[in-house]
């Protein structure tokens, strides 16, 4: 095992997963705030402080295994930040605002992320790479979290979106499925390829989504940024 090689991906990883999963978090305690509800911002979750959003499982394990074992992606997620969505001013409305808040800062963080490419002839060789690794990162990361992030599946931020937006006959099916969301994510992402691929009829969501929508975004980012 390389230890410096481990070090290195470390490196060009930690500022693009930190500010990614934390901020994702404080974004939705932010507008949380802003609209009435004042729970995340009493338990100091509207800050830029990663110790208060780090999920040891999430932030720290699931993302070490994924650099271990040489992924092609990286993953995680931080503590979800409490809001008490009987606070806001109008819930059904505002829930889709606080919602939304965490996919739009990963967006904007991509955005900032490939302003950085401009800024790669103020640093000498080794330095340059590295910080280019970074930005890279920090643009792949932000997008794949935004995007997996907007599937319309309680207690994914989408989900909440949909729950906001559809009718109350379609509305709260969907919202009683938040308790099982997690368990339906694993089987759709994991199980369902498995078991389509022996059919001959392979159906694999995470593939559609890095070559279809996160495809999409990552070079409609760029353009924004004068990146070609």
């Amino acid at each position: 095992m390389d230890i410096g090689n481990i070090v290195y991906q470390i490196s060009v990883w930690l500022v693009p997963a930190l500010s990614a999963i934390t901020l994702h978090e404080a974004a939705h305690g932010f507008v949380a705030w802003k609209l009435g509800d004042d729970t995340a911002k009493r338990l100091g979750r509207v800050t830029f402080n990663p110790f208060k959003h780090i999920d040891p499982m999430g932030t720290i394990i699931i993302p070490g295994f994924l650099l271990l074992i040489k992924a092609p992606f990286l993953f995680g997620y931080a503590k979800p930040v409490p809001v008490n969505f009987g606070r806001l001013g109008n819930p059904r409305r505002d829930m889709i605002w606080v919602a939304l808040a965490g996919p739009g800062m990963n967006f904007l963080l991509a955005f900032l992320f490939a302003l950085g490419f401009h800024l790669l002839p103020l640093f000498p060789g080794e330095m340059a790479q590295w910080f280019a690794l970074n930005c890279k990162n920090g643009i792949i990361l932000n997008v794949v979290l935004g995007v997996f992030n907007l599937l319309p599946l309680p207690p994914l931020d989408g989900g909440r979106v949909a729950v906001g937006i559809l009718p109350d006959r379609l509305a709260l099916p969907l919202a009683r499925l938040e308790r099982y969301g997690f368990f339906i994510l694993i089987g759709v992402i994991f199980i369902l390829p498995m078991i389509t691929r022996q059919l001959g009829m392979e159906v694999d969501l995470l593939n559609w989504l890095f070559t279809g929508p996160i495809s999409y975004v990552v070079n409609l980012i760029a353009n924004l940024a004068g990146l070609g």
